[in-house]
């Protein structure tokens, strides 16, 4: 008897033996957790927290090395938690011995410097027996005095954090405003820093800024948390909506998680998130409302409306952001129910609003946003094409980490592989299940509707598949497939994309010859071969040179409001701009969605 063991944000799935261990199953399965005592408990490295299902009972070992904190949240090692049902584990990023790849670079997009705050160095009189005003009054005044326009010192946390910081500082201090509030207040020299985060379904992209210089100083990635409650966001919705209790956990989720990567992107330059006075965050609405705790049901249920569509600021601690004590939080708007900032930030970034030629922007990953700017007008829509790409449903797939396969090529029958790393191949990631498609393609070994067939194709476990690395060459002692089941997800989630683009398309009575220019961005559309994707029909045939890639565009959009309220402005502009086409409802979808299914 074995049961079922899913580990997330890795997206490995596989069978763990009766009698076998969550370490076990993650070895077999090239789920690398770290385990420096070789799996006897007593390192404490390869924790892992149990979503669903049922293990056995806490060992002494573990209560030992684990808080009682940790175990009332579920946290487990996996080298002594044995399966006792079909169990879903998150992993955390820590437990890891190999980070995974995330999408963190973008275009460089050069514009003005005008942050939304502002940094003076000003120096104080200390109170004296003859001068008894109060610290408040006493720093209001002195900023008045060194800029000219009055000031208000009102919140009460960083009055509390001002008192002391001044005595220390000897009356000589760096004051940070937002407009004539004062929001922090540091040493001479302290750094003045901004963060920008672009927050994906399934990734997540921080960058520390400088916001004197608008230069990005350093940037960390990661996976998303909240995947351990959900690959999709619908069922992230469903599991907020249960409760009070079940929405704070996953807005807390993101929260921590970009505390933690602020945290070590400052201490990469040598500095502290307190240093951080002013912050930027994209993502779609469904993340959007989770991250800020709005109610979410009627994201799930027609006519999926935003409980807040326009832009957002809120004070960081509001949201469980530990940065500094009164820095603010901008959220850009969003556009409807699953178009959201993130589009916003992607079209700023790419520079779309302004196109003078007809121009495709597609943003690739689990929801695909894609805006047509066509004679002036911007249509924007979204597409559920799902994790798949991602490497989630797919047998051996797996996130972008080393030893993936990342690239395909079949010639004379022989198959070449490149892996994450050059490492021996333990799964396939997003680009090498598109290069594997789009090859099976070519060679013949694919047919227009998907079926594997030709002599190379064997069958195992009552399915067809394409041995990618046999047993010999892998690095789990597994034989590395492509299978039916993989292929028939795969036509799903290039199909959900493609009709979205030809609904773009007939909405604006033109035809893909039209395009003079297309924009993928993403994660996902940053490692991608073009080539490929217009083998299967993900992408329509156009000339190479009409096709750009530009990495991390939401996340560029982050950076560019963060660092200029001109931008924040467009942002709006653009956001109240973009008509919405909602994809179920346009002329002969299902027609077209069946169409995408094949490889053509």
């Amino acid at each position: 008897m074995s049961y079922i063991i899913d580990f997330q944000p890795v997206g490995r799935r596989g069978p763990c033996p009766e009698g076998g261990t969550l370490l076990d199953a993650a070895r077999a399965l090239g789920v690398d957790l770290a385990s420096v005592c070789g799996g006897v408990g007593s390192c404490g490295r390869c924790r892992v927290q149990l979503v669903t299902g049922e293990l056995t009972p806490v060992t002494v070992n573990e209560e030992a090395e684990l808080t009682a904190e940790e175990l009332a949240r579920g946290y487990r090692l996996a080298c002594l938690a044995e399966p006792l049902s079909d169990c879903r584990i998150s992993v955390p990023s820590e437990s890891l011995t190999a980070l995974q790849r995330t999408q963190v670079e973008g275009l460089e997009v050069p514009v003005a410097v005008e942050p939304s705050v502002a940094s003076y160095v000003v120096a104080l009189d200390p109170p004296t027996l003859e001068d008894l005003r109060g610290d408040d009054e006493r720093l209001c005044q002195a900023v008045h005095a060194a800029i000219g326009i009055p000031v208000r010192l009102s919140d009460l946390e960083v009055a509390r954090l001002a008192t002391a910081a001044l005595r220390r500082l000897n009356w000589r201090a760096r004051v940070v405003l937002r407009e004539d509030e004062i929001i922090h207040v540091a040493a001479a020299d302290a750094p003045w820093l901004g963060l920008a985060v672009d927050i994906g379904t399934t990734k997540i992209a921080a960058y520390v800024v400088d916001l004197g210089t608008g230069q990005t100083l350093a940037a960390r990635g990661a996976m998303n948390p909240q995947i351990a409650y959900g690959e999709d966001v619908i069922a992230r919705l469903m599991y907020a909506d249960k409760g009070p209790d079940e929405a704070a956990r996953l807005a807390a989720l993101l929260a921590d998680e970009l505390s933690r990567l602020a945290a070590d992107a400052c201490a990469e330059i040598g500095a502290q998130a307190t240093d951080i006075v002013d912050a930027v965050i994209v993502g779609n609405t469904a993340i959007h409302h989770l991250f800020l705790r709005l109610p979410v049901r009627q994201l799930a249920e027609a006519p999926y409306v935003p409980a807040v569509r326009a832009a957002v600021d809120v004070k960081a601690r509001e949201v469980g952001l530990r940065i500094a004590a009164g820095a603010y939080v901008h959220l850009l708007p969003n556009i409807a129910g699953y178009v959201g900032a993130d589009h916003v930030a992607m079209l700023l970034a790419t520079g779309v609003a302004d196109a003078t030629e007809t121009t495709l922007a597609i943003d690739i990953g689990t929801n695909t946003e894609i805006c047509l700017a066509h004679r002036g007008r911007l249509t924007s829509l979204s597409c559920a094409s799902g994790p798949a790409f991602e490497g989630a449903h797919i047998t051996f797939g797996m996130r972008a980490a080393p030893g993936a396969i990342e690239r395909v090529r079949i010639a004379d029958g022989r198959v070449e592989i490149k892996t994450i790393g050059d490492e021996p191949p333990v799964g396939v990631c997003g680009s090498g299940i598109l290069d594997a498609m789009a090859q099976l393609r070519l060679a013949g070994v694919l047919d227009g509707r998907g079926r594997l067939t030709g002599p190379q194709v064997r069958q195992a476990n009552g399915d067809a598949e394409f041995v990618l690395a046999d047993e010999n060459r892998s690095g789990n002692g597994r034989a590395i497939t492509v299978t039916q089941h993989d292929i028939r997800e795969l036509q799903l989630a290039k199909a959900a994309i493609r009709s979205g683009i030809e609904a773009l398309l007939a909405d604006a009575g033109i035809t893909a010859a039209d395009l003079r220019r297309v924009i993928i961005a993403g994660a996902f559309g940053t490692y991608i071969d073009v080539g490929s994707a217009m083998t299967v029909g993900l992408l329509p045939v156009l000339p190479h040179e009409r096709i750009t890639q530009v990495g991390n565009a939401a996340g560029t959009g982050a950076r560019l409001a963060l660092i200029s309220r001109a931008q924040r402005r467009k942002a709006q502009a653009i956001a109240h701009s973009v008509r919405y086409l909602e994809l179920a409802r346009t002329p002969k979808f299902m027609r077209s969605f069946a169409e995408a299914m094949y490889l053509k």
